[in-house]
């Protein structure tokens, strides 16, 4: 039998009667309120249960309404659960943990296999790091060698179609693989994470059969459960989205333990509703994660050597804890200015600068990035807070999407043009040494040549450091799928993307060429994909620093010489530049305090 939508409410019927269950518990007369002494609960008796319909029937019920009123309240049973008495459950655990319909040892992984495959941006990277924390809890084992695997899951994307027919076309090879799997092995299952599976739930299992196991952004948690009913032959499918999952107890656990840099997801989900993003739709509304759990993850972090964290979110900078009542206040949000937003203004939570102030508290010598975030949520106190802290890094990324006020209108993005280059001048005012990316979508719905080049002039006048650019493909359930007609044609978006490439490219080649001549603070990240005998890294401004692996430089703090490995800070002198990255010399080891205040200007212009 398929478990599919339909099967998925009988699970969750079964939590609920579950927790009905519990509730009688609580409900149902105990022992000691049946003995004498106890005559404040003393409200009824084994034999009198039986006489009470007559009585009622009798008496319009109003003997059994003053024995009910002479028993136990909501108070009474409210305090034992907050007290932790002896015979008040945790109803919220055992409701997780109890499946009637599953053995009680099927949901360990008794050493089975799992392979990920991770898909899309840094959030999928965070949730492959959660699925697999809580599946190691069950007992199975990851594996980098796909022909070991039992389980292979695949973490998806949803955001452009090109993305997805990545996956379709991997799921095609899988299953092949799958079918060639000799029957004294055990069988192979396949899983869909993220934001695919939600998207995509009917054609991955009733169309086209090809996968055992889907799950959502919003239940990992039941990893465990889908994959044990997958092993009795069943296909598994959860794709609930949450108003509050955020995954705070859970500590993601580093695919690459090795590595100096981690992600830290800080809130899941977005209220902006744009109208080419199918994201709300993927991954349900903002909700934020508690600041005490952050914080945690970030000094665990820290005491492994991380030395470089980015906080992760859909719409990071709307981050708004709400989570204690010492953070709720009536103080609106504050926007930057000439920004608007489809929903009501948020009133009280601890927001994003108090976290970002936080966080970068806990080590003076780790650097800390955010994203993605939106231009709206920019208020004083974020931007000023980046300028003063040397390990909060100097780089903002900024998505414009179009430089057209009537696309931007058309894409519900709550501001114009002119606003957009306000912000653009007014964080260059605060940060004046801030590097900016941002993101484009080439041939939106309606987008005329005239919206086309007033992109083109928006990359020209902003010059941005990195860019993410891409061709408009339309989603279904989105705004602009039901209301707006996608009559750019593909070729035509193809020319104008490339042109905006072309631009972004020139721009950001002209900036990197004004850094030939300067000392960059590089953060070591390891060998060079093209060259062993090279090592590679980014600088503040997140632009890649290749150079060559000198066995001794100097250690400019101790006048000493070490190797160079990750995770160190290295001073970099540069002496060539492409639009894609920098080139130098490393002239010694450093730190994160002592190397920020000593990044020596080029030359040329940096705009």
């Amino acid at each position: 039998m398929m478990i599919t939508g339909r099967v998925l409410g009988c699970c969750e019927l079964c939590k609920r009667m579950n927790l009905l269950k519990h509730v009688r518990k609580l409900l149902r007369p105990s022992e000691r309120w049946l003995q004498p002494h106890s005559s404040r609960y003393s409200y009824c008796s084994v034999s009198s249960s039986h006489a009470v319909s007559n009585e009622h029937r009798k008496t319009g019920g109003s003997g059994f309404s003053s024995k009910l009123a002479a028993g136990p309240s909501f108070r009474d049973f409210v305090k034992n659960v907050a007290t932790g008495e002896k015979g008040a459950p945790d109803l919220q655990e055992e409701v997780e943990e109890t499946h009637p319909y599953l053995p009680e040892d099927s949901q360990i992984g008794s050493g089975r296999k799992v392979y990920f495959e991770t898909y899309g941006c840094q959030m999928n990277v965070n949730d492959t790091e959660i699925a697999w924390s809580i599946l190691q809890k069950k007992g199975y084992l990851r594996t980098s060698d796909l022909a070991q695997a039992d389980v292979i899951l695949l973490v998806t994307c949803s955001v452009r179609e090109k993305a997805e027919q990545t996956i379709w076309n991997r799921l095609q090879q899988l299953t092949a693989l799958k079918r060639r799997r000799p029957r004294s092995q055990t069988p192979l299952k396949i899983g869909i994470l993220g934001c695919m599976a939600e998207r995509l739930k009917k054609q991955l299992l009733e169309r086209e059969k090809l996968v055992d196991v889907l799950a959502g952004p919003d239940a990992y948690r039941d990893l465990p459960r889908l994959l044990s009913v997958s092993e009795s032959g069943q296909q598994a499918i959860n794709v609930l989205l949450s108003l509050e999952e955020t995954y705070a107890d859970v500590m993601p656990v580093q695919l690459h333990p090795q590595g100096r840099a981690a992600f830290v997801s800080i809130m899941r989900g977005c209220d902006n509703m744009c109208s080419y993003c199918i994201v709300p739709f993927t991954r349900g509304r903002e909700r934020s994660r508690p600041l005490a759990s952050i914080l945690q993850e970030v000094r665990m972090l820290s005491d492994q050597g991380v030395k470089e964290v980015t906080l992760l979110g859909q719409n990071v900078n709307s981050y708004r804890d709400t989570s204690e009542v010492q953070f709720c206040s009536s103080e609106p949000t504050h926007m930057s200015r000439g920004f608007s937003s489809l929903y009501k203004d948020r009133k009280g939570g601890l927001r994003f600068s108090e976290l970002l102030e936080r966080v970068s508290r806990i080590d003076p010598d780790m650097r800390v990035r955010f994203t993605s975030p939106h231009p709206k949520d920019f208020p004083d106190e974020v931007l000023q807070l980046i300028q003063e802290r040397h390990n909060i890094c100097k780089q903002i990324h900024l998505p414009a999407q179009s430089g057209s006020t009537r696309i931007l209108q058309a894409m519900r993005r709550g501001y114009t043009r002119e606003a957009y280059l306000e912000l653009v001048d007014h964080i260059r005012s605060v940060i004046p040494e801030v590097s900016l990316s941002s993101d484009f979508i080439a041939g939106f719905c309606g987008e005329t040549e005239e919206d086309h080049l007033q992109t083109v002039s928006l990359l020209r006048e902003v010059r941005y450091n990195v860019g993410f650019l891409f061709a408009y493909s339309m989603r279904k359930k989105t705004h602009a799928y039901h209301r707006l007609q996608d009559d750019v044609p593909g070729e035509v978006k193809q020319r104008r993307l490339e042109e905006l490439i072309r631009v972004f490219r020139e721009e950001a080649a002209s900036l990197n060429l004004g850094l030939v001549g300067s000392t960059q603070l590089v953060l070591v990240e390891g060998v060079s994909k093209r060259s062993a005998a090279e090592l590679s890294g980014r600088n503040d401004g997140n632009v890649k620093v290749i150079f060559p692996n000198l066995e001794d430089p100097t250690d400019c703090a101790s006048g000493g010489t070490a190797g160079i490995k990750p995770g160190d800070y290295v001073q970099v002198k540069v002496t060539s530049a492409s639009s894609q990255s920098l080139r130098g010399v490393p002239l010694c080891l450093s730190t994160l305090k002592a190397g920020s205040g000593c990044t020596l200007q080029g030359s040329g212009d940096t705009g």
